[in-house]
């Protein structure tokens, strides 16, 4: 199986700046399973990585990152592109990222999906996005007082100290 940004595995992500990542693999015809990832019948798109696709799709403010992500990643690792969806999202939150998507849009997805009670999107969100979140010394913690019901339950659970 190939990944590639756009038209080529070589090509920056950013010389093609609307360029869809496909999933790819020789001898088998593509299916799409969202309009941002296109994989063959037998790759399963695994629930985290939907999740990721869903988030692209909903905030496009993280195709860049998403687009990044695959080329360097040579694939969509979930637990990995969550660490930039955290660094953007407090950005955003403490007003150092005009051009981030806004803090509110991912946090209110991430509750959406947390709701779901999927095992795959529930480890991607509790151990990667929440367990990332910063501590209560460092800038960017009161970002845990706006988390949904859902999320907050589980940010207790796994950080009861914050």
């Amino acid at each position: 199986m190939t990944v590639t940004p756009g038209a080529s595995p070589h090509a920056s992500p950013h010389a093609i700046p609307n360029a869809t990542p496909t999933v790819t693999a020789t001898a088998t015809p593509a299916v799409t399973a969202s309009p941002s990832v296109a994989v063959t019948p037998s790759v399963a798109v695994t629930p985290s990585v939907q999740l990721v696709s869903d988030l692209v799709t909903r905030i496009p403010e993280f195709r860049g990152a998403y687009e990044t992500h695959v080329f360097r990643q040579g694939g969509v690792l979930p637990h990995v592109f969550f660490w930039d969806v955290v660094q953007d999202t407090v950005r955003s939150f403490l007003g150092e990222a005009p051009g981030a998507a806004d803090w509110r849009r991912t946090l209110d997805f991430l509750e959406e999906q947390s709701a779901r009670g999927v095992l795959g999107i529930d480890e991607v969100i509790v151990t990667s996005f929440l367990g990332d979140l910063p501590s209560p010394q460092e800038p960017g913690h009161a970002i845990v007082e706006q988390l949904g019901p859902v999320m907050a339950a589980k940010f207790v659970r796994i950080r009861p100290l914050g």
